[in-house]
């Protein structure tokens, strides 16, 4: 009689399963990486509003030796370096002066950049890599060296002590970064809207003028913003263009306070302050598209 032998039941794993080890999601730090990024945000951040808080807070001080002992400003604080910049120097001419300067180079600018942008970027005549080539060529030119045959060519065209002179001064350095600019924004926007346009019956200005330009609005914010600040804050060719105090910008007329044994410190200070405002403004209407219309304006050359 044969034995019949029964298997023995494998034993049975008592041990609790591990559970999943959660994924880390995109962008998902540890808490010290998080701390640290924070720090470093936060010491950036003032570093960039240190010189702004300290320009303002020289130009509380009365004295224009102020800034030698900055402490002492604490007790002595004033707004009547303000009061006698708005009253006692031509600086409501200033502003006028600059924002009709400032005005009037994002305007032509911005139209001029935005046409060939789209021209480069759309049509395919001869020599038109060429042509955008050259653009970039004339920014490598520095400023002392374009102010003597500027001055002859403004002064045969009889736009010395001129508006319209030193706006056409701008659009010459505005124009070529801003027409570069343009043309890798316009090279975001689908071809198939030209197609549609001319389906439509639109001529290629007018499918430029009525469909393209709407779509383009956060490329021509931050053209409109670089013409602006260029044209803003110049200093050597408004002081060569410029012969007229009552037509002096702001960059022209901070130098008024400057002698040659003496500078007004205190008086420069409140007047950049001053001089900010309109920037500030200006910056805060194109905001929203600034980041947009740079990113999209970089990804196509």
């Amino acid at each position: 009689m044969s034995a019949t032998t029964t298997p023995t039941p494998a034993p049975v794993d008592q041990t609790p399963a591990t559970p999943p080890r959660k994924a880390r999601r995109r962008g998902e730090g540890t808490l010290g990486a998080r701390i640290a990024s924070h720090g470093i945000l936060t010491v950036a951040s003032l570093v960039a509003l240190f010189p702004i808080a300290w320009l303002v807070f020289l130009s509380l001080g009365p004295d224009k030796d102020d800034y030698l002992h900055p402490g002492g400003i604490w007790g002595k604080m004033t707004f009547d370096n303000y009061v006698f910049v708005l009253q006692e120097t031509n600086f409501f001419h200033w502003l006028k002066s600059s924002l009709i300067v400032s005005l009037g180079t994002t305007v032509i600018g911005v139209m001029i950049a935005a046409t060939t942008g789209y021209a480069v970027s759309r049509m395919r005549f001869p020599g038109y890599k060429k042509f955008m080539w050259v653009l970039l060529v004339t920014q490598m030119f520095p400023i002392a060296v374009l102010i003597v045959p500027m001055y002859q060519i403004l002064s045969e065209l009889q736009l010395i002590d001129t508006y319209l002179g030193l706006v056409l001064v701008y659009c010459s350095t505005a124009v070529p970064y801003c027409a570069w600019l343009m043309k890798g924004y316009f090279d975001t926007i689908p071809f198939e809207i030209d197609e549609a346009g001319r389906v439509d019956g639109l001529s290629p200005f007018g499918t430029f003028v009525r469909l393209i330009l709407p779509l383009a609005k956060p490329g021509l914010a931050v053209a409109g913003f670089y013409s602006f600040i260029t044209a803003f804050g110049e200093v050597a060719f408004a002081t060569t263009f410029l012969l007229d105090d009552t037509k002096y910008t702001f960059a022209v007329g901070l130098q008024s306070f400057i002698s040659e044994h003496d500078a007004q410190r205190n008086l420069m200070a409140a007047t950049a302050v001053l001089v900010a405002i309109p920037v500030s403004a200006f910056f805060y209407l194109v905001q929203k598209n600034l980041v947009t219309g740079l990113t999209a304006g970089g990804t196509k050359g």
